[in-house]
């Protein structure tokens, strides 16, 4: 462990083997650290929730996984309920003044690049990525795999394996993100298929998933995680937008 002379961690908090905290990073006691986390300089990790009707003595927290990295200025906030947490996961890289807010639960790997907002109650999943200057609404849910456009506006949840750019604009799947995942060539056609399914027809999405689950014979477990995306979330979906050339967005 190495843990520079003006870092400050507070007493309570948990910081595991390994870990390394640059100078003038804050570690509060709300926070607990797997091995080998890494925080830079003026990041703050299990600040208080920007909620105004928050009551400092909740006992609430920050957890980050192992190997994760926290750049320069990133802030992650502790959770609003009593006994809850803010989550991020194993392996991820927050770059330099993003923002975690509070009750949001990111899972293994993700990457948040600078300046990304993200509000409170956000969730995403493993493997995405956040484009810089990204801002992501409350309670929005991003899929593992999914690539978000630098400056995007993300008001909708974001099914997995999708481009989305702009507001809520879909483009396609993310061809290069899953080619480097080394997926086989019939869970890829499937997965062209099923993104097909419930963005090319006119309807109901949620109903569109569900149908395609149901009689689509899928194989692929990434297929199946994908159309189930739709089952959940509170805020709608990123679609296609008409007259973009639906049939092709899957390629």
């Amino acid at each position: 462990m190495s843990i520079h002379p003006t870092a400050i961690i507070e007493e309570g908090a948990r910081v595991g083997a390994g870990c390394v905290i640059h100078a003038h990073a804050i570690v509060t006691r709300h926070a607990v650290l797997g091995d080998g986390v890494v925080v830079h300089p003026f990041a703050v990790v299990g600040g208080d929730p920007q909620d105004l009707r928050f009551d400092p003595s909740t006992r609430s927290g920050v957890r980050v996984g192992d190997g994760t990295v926290v750049r320069e200025h990133v802030t992650i906030h502790r959770a609003t309920k009593a006994d809850g947490w803010t989550e991020v996961g194993a392996g991820c890289f927050l770059m330099v003044s993003s923002h975690v807010a509070h009750d949001c639960r990111l899972a293994d790997k993700v990457i948040l690049a600078n300046a990304v907002l993200l509000a409170g109650h956000v969730h995403v999943g493993a493997g995405a990525f956040v484009g810089g200057g990204a801002l992501v609404h409350q309670f929005a849910r991003i899929g593992e795999g999914t690539m978000i456009g630098g400056g995007a506006h993300v008001a909708r949840d974001v099914p997995p394996f999708t481009l989305m750019t702009r507001r809520d604009e879909l483009i396609g799947l993310n061809v290069v993100g899953l080619r480097r995942r080394g997926l086989p060539a019939a869970t890829f056609a499937e997965l062209k298929r099923a993104f097909r399914a419930v963005n090319v027809p006119v309807g109901n999405v949620r109903e569109l998933a569900a149908d395609a689950l149901s009689t689509g014979g899928y194989q692929s477990a990434e297929v199946r995680r994908f159309l189930e995306f739709f089952a959940g979330g509170k805020r709608g979906f990123a679609r296609v937008l008409r007259g973009s050339n639906d049939e092709s967005a899957g390629d």
